[in-house]
């Protein structure tokens, strides 16, 4: 049996970035059970196209973090882009987000949904219960049932009365009546990720920075955890055994539960499943897009990236997301003709001959945040780091966080590791 002070399960953003605080002095263990690193951000390279398991664009709050993983990949030519998003709104695109700019709709609905609006910014009530809620109460009824009741129901694959009503906390894009009134003269469509960076190696060239400030040595990969013993402080994976004085976990907080075998009530986390589609074209197609959101229930979609419009590209590369709920069964080979036939029918496939393409599961893709969820995930976190043991991270705290969240949540538990003498 191995003894190591800190063992981390998971060798993605926060698996990573965890063993790159502790430094290279600190004697600890990064366990993976792919192959690779990067977790979900892992990029392919295929005739000529480079894509990622999932469209992973970077947005900084934080300069030191953006500029040490710049320095750590100087090599690397990164792309600053401004953001161009959209929703299809059949014969039209309108800009994204939906909320803030009805004044494109046809007038009739525009109309409607200033009316809603109005009216929702003057009502006095109960405070939502719902996700679904919550959008009726802010937006009105025209705006929550043109847009965004339908893309999201599209997107978590759930009834929307289960979500906790600040489901996407500052993620999601809000606007008031006055909002939407000033964006009539003065257009401002700014958000959270209104500037983005790129590497043209893809996503997992952020990855391999981070990496770079950890020995790859201490990287086990191909190396599945099989069992924690939160007593004995020991993990068992196929190869060995490794006892631990303190454990940090980026692996699905369900999972990682059920590994521990640590009590808890399974019906409280709830999540979906996404398939996405990488696509690779014979040449060129809409230019000045890079997101495209599509509501449509009849479109198997809900949301379309333009790989090519980010890297200047002469050939149009996209990917394609699909939402499930996490019982159904995926099948990618028999659902392409169906994706490519909607992208056909919603304009994005002209005379484009599809010359490559590649598809992943992610599962589990976005945690649903409902009340019963987060009151079992703090019991259980609370519970694990009593016995030494820090679960973070997107699937490790079962949250709905960015990137760079990860990174920042993961030099967090190192510092306070450190100012409690715990490292």
């Amino acid at each position: 049996m191995q003894g190591v002070d800190t063992l981390i399960l998971g060798a993605g953003v926060s698996g990573l970035a965890t063993a790159a605080a502790l430094g290279q002095g600190h004697d600890h263990l990064v366990v993976e059970r792919d192959a690779q690193i990067g977790g979900y951000c892992k990029t392919v390279v295929q005739s000529g196209f480079t894509w990622d398991y999932s469209g992973h664009f970077f947005h900084f709050k934080h300069p030191e973090i953006e500029a040490w993983l710049l320095a750590n990949m100087a090599a690397q030519r990164v792309r600053r882009v401004h953001k161009r998003a959209f929703i299809h709104c059949g014969a039209r695109l309108v800009d994204f987000p939906f909320q803030k700019n009805i004044h494109q709709l046809p007038q009739d609905d525009f109309i409607d949904c200033l009316h809603g609006l109005w009216e929702a910014s003057r009502a006095a009530g109960p405070a939502p219960s719902s996700f679904r809620e919550m959008l009726i109460a802010r937006y009105g009824r025209g705006i929550a049932e043109r847009f965004l009741i339908p893309y999201n129901e599209k997107l978590y694959a759930c009834d929307l009365e289960l979500l906790d009503p600040e489901a996407m906390g500052r993620f999601f894009p809000k606007a008031s009546f006055d909002d939407v009134m000033r964006q009539l003269k003065t257009p401002d469509n700014s958000s959270y990720n209104q500037t983005f960076t790129y590497p043209e190696g893809g996503a997992i060239q952020y990855v391999e920075a981070i990496a770079r400030d950890v020995e790859r040595a201490r990287i086990l990969l191909d190396e599945p955890v099989t069992g924690v013993d939160l007593e004995r402080r020991v993990v068992t994976t196929p190869r060995r055994q490794l006892r631990y004085r303190r454990l940090v976990s980026s692996v699905p907080l369900p999972t990682f539960l059920q590994l521990c075998r640590l009590p808890h009530d399974e019906a409280a986390f709830s999540w979906n499943k996404v398939l996405v589609y990488n696509l690779g074209f014979d040449s060129k197609g809409h230019e000045q897009r890079h997101w495209v959101y599509y509501p449509q229930r009849e479109l198997s979609y809900y949301r379309v990236g333009y790989y090519d419009n980010i890297f200047d590209a002469e050939r149009m590369s996209l990917y394609v997301e699909l939402g499930f709920p996490r019982a159904a069964q995926v099948r990618p080979e028999l659902l392409l003709e169906r994706v490519l036939a909607d992208l056909r029918s919603a304009g994005v496939i002209t005379t484009q001959r599809l010359i490559a393409s590649h598809h992943v599961v992610m599962d589990p893709a976005y945690v649903h945040v409902t009340q019963r969820g987060l009151a079992e995930t703090a019991r259980t976190l609370e519970a694990l780091r009593r016995v030494g043991v820090y679960s973070i991270g997107r699937y490790g705290a079962w949250t709905y966080c960015s990137i760079e969240d990860n990174l920042l949540q993961a030099r967090e538990l190192v510092r306070q590791l450190r100012a409690e003498a715990l490292l």
